[in-house]
């Protein structure tokens, strides 16, 4: 009929999405098609190209082929700006908070709402706190606009960021694994607002590696790998299994390597271990064996990572002894820890695990330079080279060259970079706190291998880890913490999510 209005059965389209870095093809011809008030999960290991895709979304890349249909129409999005003033939101993996900033101004940065006042144009600073505070509301949240962001958790930063995209009264809202930080509450809560937004009408493209969460919350899934377009299904229709078969290509039969190590003798001991914070980790006694994969699981809160910290020398203590094969360690700083034979893969990678801007090479061989050196003062770019090479080709490190930003890797390949700066030190202990997180099953079941093989080689392995089937199917031991005191261990033959939890809420 003349005159009538037609409804685009997709609100957004991309199209045959083509996008190359130097030495990579991050994007060849994907596609994906988001429908008014639905959840898209967008699925694939580790450098499958889903940030990357929606950078180009989002205009913080510019696209070498490929178009964009939004709302039944060839757009062109320029950058972030604009694609807030279209409507489309994102919310970063990585955070990039201005934590001494309002948690307002943090919510209206690059937009700030303006009055004129003598001629000028100046932030209206009163209205930019009261639309914060509607818009906190809106999503739950009890926060004072005016206080300082950094005075919150990273986890409640992300939230705070969730209500910024939500401020842009936003059509299309990306959500790049949003619960990566999130504590069990307030991803339930998280999905409050998902589920609002939905009811609204709004286009949500949600990343995450966690199946259950994807199972839960989404109506259609959309599944790349190799920077490819795989296929889109209705998200009922799957199984954790089809989806992990249809991400990396093949069936994977184990979740878990078969390890073949073989615990030993006591080698590492830890005794009455005690912060020098009196809300921190206190008491602590345990030991690790030859050749051992030690479990260290625990809510939030239990102070497993302050733990750790202190054993490799982060975090003050006031009380205990750390001993390694009889010998008793002084471990005052990290320099001390590498030293006797230690390493640490910390928590998070990006804050203080990679060095960014540097090359592999760089990153891979930072901690063991005195190794490389010729005549004290030369460093050995042959040798580094080498080390660089052996460990790109054993841990299989997909990469361009030695010489390419780390940063521009995936999680996953960033992480096996950072379990190659330790080998390269031959270490006796390592230190593994959440190894796997962020990192796609496929590139995670590389990493188990790898945690394997080294506990196999006699390597002493404490891992620490949210992940319940993780720490049942990669321990020989499990120790439990709640509230910073160690509550029990048990065997991993005998461990279950039931005999974990009721030991991680054995409070005082």
């Amino acid at each position: 009929m003349k005159g009538a209005t037609t409804v685009a059965e997709y609100r957004l389209e991309m199209r045959d999405v083509v996008k190359t870095f130097p030495g990579v093809k991050a994007l060849d011809h994907a596609q994906l098609k988001l429908r008014p008030g639905t959840v898209h999960a967008l699925m694939g290991e580790n450098g499958a190209g889903k940030s990357t895709l929606m950078k180009c979304m989002f205009g913080i890349y510019s696209m070498d082929e490929g178009e964009v249909i939004y709302e039944g129409e060839k757009v062109q999005i320029k950058g972030p700006l604009d694609a807030l003033h279209r409507g489309i939101a994102m919310v970063h993996q990585e955070l990039q908070p201005i934590p001494e900033r309002s948690i307002g101004e943090n919510i209206y940065v690059g937009r700030y709402p303006t009055k004129r006042v003598a001629g000028m144009q100046l932030v209206d600073h009163a209205k930019m706190y009261e639309d914060a505070a509607k818009v906190l509301k809106e999503v739950h949240l009890n926060f004072d606009p005016k206080a300082k962001l950094g005075t919150l958790s990273v986890s409640q930063m992300q939230l705070v960021e969730i209500a910024k995209a939500v401020s842009a009264d936003c059509k299309v809202l990306i959500l790049d694994e949003p619960t990566s930080s999130l504590t069990a509450a307030e991803v339930e809560a998280l999905f409050t607002i998902v589920e609002e937004l939905r009811k609204k009408g709004v286009s949500i493209v949600y990343i995450s590696h966690k199946m259950d969460e994807i199972l839960r919350i989404s109506d259609e899934v959309t599944i790349m790998r190799d920077g490819q377009y795989i296929g889109t299904w209705d998200a009922k229709t799957l199984t954790t299994d089809m989806i992990i078969t249809k991400m990396v290509g093949r069936e994977l039969t184990d979740l878990y390597p078969k390890r073949e190590n073989v615990p030993g003798d006591v080698v590492f001991e830890v005794e009455d271990f005690t912060s020098i914070n009196p809300k921190s980790f206190r008491d602590v006694s345990f030991q690790v064996r030859k050749g051992e994969i030690l479990g260290v699981a625990g809510l939030v809160g239990a102070q497993r990572t302050e733990l750790m910290e202190g054993l490799f020398g982060l975090r003050c203590h006031n009380k205990g002894k750390v001993t390694y094969q009889g010998k008793e360690l002084k471990i005052n700083r990290p320099k001390d820890a590498i030293k006797n034979g230690i390493a640490m893969l910390t928590e998070d990678r990006r804050a203080t695990g990679i060095l960014g801007v540097l090359s592999i090479a760089d990153n891979v061989s930072i901690a063991s330079l005195n190794q490389y050196v010729d005549m004290g003062i030369v460093l050995n770019d042959k040798k580094i080279e080498k080390l660089v090479q052996d460990n790109v080709a054993k841990l299989s490190i997909k990469t361009p060259s030695s010489k390419t930003q780390i940063q521009s890797l995936s999680g996953g390949n960033q992480q096996k970079v950072l379990i190659s700066r330790w080998l390269a030190n031959d270490p006796d202990v390592f230190i593994l706190d959440e190894p796997t997180r962020g990192i796609d099953v496929g590139a995670k079941y590389e990493i188990y291998c790898i945690i394997a093989d080294l506990a196999k080689q006699g390597k002493s392995i404490i891992m620490i880890s949210s992940e319940m089937g993780e720490l049942i199917g990669m321990s020989d031991r499990i120790m439990v913490m709640c509230d910073g005191r160690v509550t029990g261990f048990i065997d991993g033959d005998k461990a279950n999510q039931e005999n974990i939890m009721e030991l991680a809420t054995r409070f005082e």
